[in-house]
């Protein structure tokens, strides 16, 4: 009868073990929340002001945040500062629309963790968070092995990390004293133009030239317009030689006309003799 007293209230606890287990298991671990707001970590660094400005007017801040949320890879993220900005040229930031904006933001966003000490493994070029027609933007990084210098390359602009302000996976954020520009918005753009220019300048020289030939005559080709006088000519040539020839035959009609009149008078003449 004892043991049967001892067995019924454990049977009846059984219940509620497996569901405190199963709690335990399934309970979804607490996420860190102020070391993963990129938005807190720029405040409290205290100088960058222009880029908290774009990432919340373009909402990248708050992709980002959801991002570091569901990334198994984490982000890393090089912060310009306000120094960086200014050395721009003015209005630089206001002459770009708002889908470039988020891309040059998003080229400050490697889509995942590097430590300085990754760096120095990481095979070029890095692809960033930034596309566009192209495909994706990359840039070049470059770590020393015996110190902690990192340097990144756009194509444009050559940016050393100056300090790092957080790096603790899933997020790393690095100081920098110049804006990434990528070579696809500030590269390129000129040149591309110039070509244009170049292009055009031939096509409006045989424009202006095709025009000075048609009113003055000197710049024709003579493979082409040249041509058809010469045809012309000999077709005039030919005419002439037609009437010419046309002539001689009746002038030779009329002088055998006139050989024979003057023969049958003579032979009327010494008949009659």
């Amino acid at each position: 009868m004892a043991s049967h007293t001892v067995v019924l209230p454990l049977l009846l606890l059984l219940p509620f073990l497996f569901t405190a287990a199963a709690n335990d298991v399934t309970a979804p671990a607490p996420s860190p929340t102020g070391e993963l707001n990129l938005t807190s970590i720029l405040e409290s660094g205290g100088q960058y002001s222009t880029l908290l400005h774009l990432l919340q007017t373009t909402k990248i801040a708050e992709q980002l945040a959801n991002q570091l949320k569901n990334s198994y890879d984490g982000l890393t993220f090089f912060a310009p500062n306000d120094a960086a900005f200014t050395k721009l040229k003015p209005g630089a930031l206001n002459g770009l629309s708002d889908q470039q904006k988020i891309q040059l933001l998003l080229y400050h966003v490697l889509p995942r963790y590097y430590s300085v000490t990754t760096f120095q493994t990481a095979s070029n070029p890095l692809p960033t968070e930034a596309s566009g027609p192209g495909g994706m933007y990359s840039v070049n990084v470059t770590a020393s092995t015996t110190s902690h210098l990192v340097n990144m390359s756009t194509g444009v602009v050559d940016v050393p990390i100056s300090s790092t302000m957080m790096a603790k996976f899933p997020l790393a954020v690095y100081s920098v004293d110049d804006v990434l520009l990528p070579v696809q918005l500030f590269g390129g753009g000129a040149s591309s133009s110039h070509k244009a220019s170049a292009a055009a300048a031939p096509a409006g020289q045989k424009d202006a030239g095709a025009a000075a030939g048609k009113k003055g005559g000197g710049g024709v080709p003579k493979s082409g317009v040249a041509a058809e006088p010469s045809a012309a000519g000999e077709e005039e040539d030919a005419e002439d030689d037609g009437t010419k020839a046309a002539a001689c035959r009746g002038i030779m009609g009329v002088g055998w006309t006139t050989v024979a009149a003057f023969a049958l008078v003579a032979a009327v003449n010494l008949v009659g003799a």
